[in-house]
Order: structure tokens, then C-alpha cells, then sequence
């Protein structure tokens, strides 16, 4: 029987770390899912960075948009790591999907994660404890990580929220 594992945080709290670090304590095969998009010199040297930190051997499948997709034609061996569930759901809004579109695409996550009785680990983005941000799609990124969110910790085994480095078992 598979595992999910819910790892939250906000930026730099050593959440992508400690997933990292999580899934080689599985043990197995490991198939990372990098939703990240080099928009941007720095992007492009920020995954580099990423990339570096994970071990060679592990699968890597750089995916935007369809880790729903993805997900499907993975089975049920080793490890998914999906890094991280805020990037996606930005590329999503982006990409002009609307609100139903981005909460479909969560949920049929979250079922192909249970349907295929993967061991997975999450990792996303908290931005519910900010400020109520001025522009519209500052608030609109928020709601929809935020319905992510609770529909992962929902639904997770385990839900670990970092601070500063420290992991907190909230689930």
C-alpha cells in the first residue's frame, strides 16, 4: 500500500530538502517531478542548483503543466516526489487555465496518487499565513494554492509543515 506525504512550507524553509531526504529514506526507485520553468536567467540557474542536489540515479521528469498525466503511467514502485505544487499551480494560472480547470488537475493528482497506490511526497508553497495582497492575481494564486493545499492535507498520510529547517508533524 502506497504512502502520501504532504511537505509545506514557506520559501526557504528547507522543504524541498527534506523531501529530498524523505524519499531516499523510502528507499526504491525515485521518479522526481520538477514543475519548475526557466522563464528567466535566474530560474535556469536555480534548477541547475536543484538538479545538482539530487542524487543521478533518480528518474527526472520535467513537467509544468500535466503531472496528472504523468502521474498515470508511473506504477506503483519506489518513490514520486513531485517539487513543488505552488510553481505548478503558477504555471497553470499562466497558461490561462481557470479556477475549476486548476482544482480538476489537483484532485485528479491526488486520485492517480491513490489509484496507482503510489508512495508520493508533495511539496508546496503556504502563503495563508501572509497579507491579503493588493493585486488581483496575488490573491487569486493564493486561493487556489490555498484549496491545493487543504485538498493534499486532506487527503496525505502524513502532513509535515517546515520552519526554519525544523519539520513539524501537523498530521
Amino acid at each position: 500500500m502506497g504512502s502520501f506525504v504532504f511537505v509545506l512550507g514557506g520559501v526557504r524553509s528547507g522543504k524541498s530538502g527534506y523531501a529530498a531526504k524523505w524519499a531516499e529514506e523510502m528507499g526504491g526507485e525515485v521518479t522526481f517531478i520538477a514543475t519548475a520553468e526557466p522563464h528567466d536567467e535566474e530560474m535556469t540557474e536555480r534548477i541547475k542548483r536543484h538538479k545538482a542536489s539530487r542524487p543521478k540515479e533518480w528518474n527526472l521528469i520535467e513537467e509544468s503543466k500535466d503531472v496528472d498525466e504523468r502521474l498515470s503511467k508511473i506504477s506503483s514502485s519506489g518513490t514520486v516526489l513531485i517539487d513543488c505544487l505552488g510553481l505548478f499551480v503558477s504555471n497553470l494560472i499562466a497558461a490561462g487555465f481557470s479556477d475549476g480547470e486548476i482544482e480538476k488537475k489537483i484532485e485528479n493528482i491526488i486520485n492517480q496518487i491513490s489509484k496507482n497506490d503510489l508512495n508520493a511526497i508533495i511539496v508546496s508553497n503556504d502563503v495563508g499565513s501572509g497579507i491579503v495582497p493588493l493585486n488581483s492575481l496575488a490573491r487569486r494564486f493564493r486561493d487556489v494554492i490555498g484549496f491545493a493545499n487543504q485538498k493534499c492535507a486532506a487527503n496525505a498520510d502524513k502532513v509535515i509543515v517546515m520552519h526554519a529547517g525544523v519539520p513539524v508533524v501537523i498530521k
